[in-house]
């Protein structure tokens, strides 16, 4: 199984390892979500959709369904 964004609790961090690029929405790559960046989960809102990361200093909210195609490997 591989761990994703969309499997972190609150204040766990990870560091970013792959993604299809054709997938995730280019401002996320503009604004560091990018393979060897730590991302840390900031907040989960209810049904767990969005959810709140920050990704190297910059606080983003992303979709659930986003966050399960960005891997991750646990800090």
């Amino acid at each position: 199984m591989k761990l994703t964004i969309a499997h972190l609790q609150r204040g766990q961090k990870g560091i970013i390892k792959n993604f299809p690029v054709n997938s995730v929405p280019l401002k996320l790559l503009e604004m560091g979500c990018l393979p060897g960046n730590e991302v840390e989960m900031v907040q989960i809102a209810p049904f767990r959709d969005p959810i709140y990361l920050n990704i190297n200093g910059c606080h983003l909210a992303i979709r659930k369904e986003t966050a399960l195609l960005i891997e991750i490997e646990l800090v």
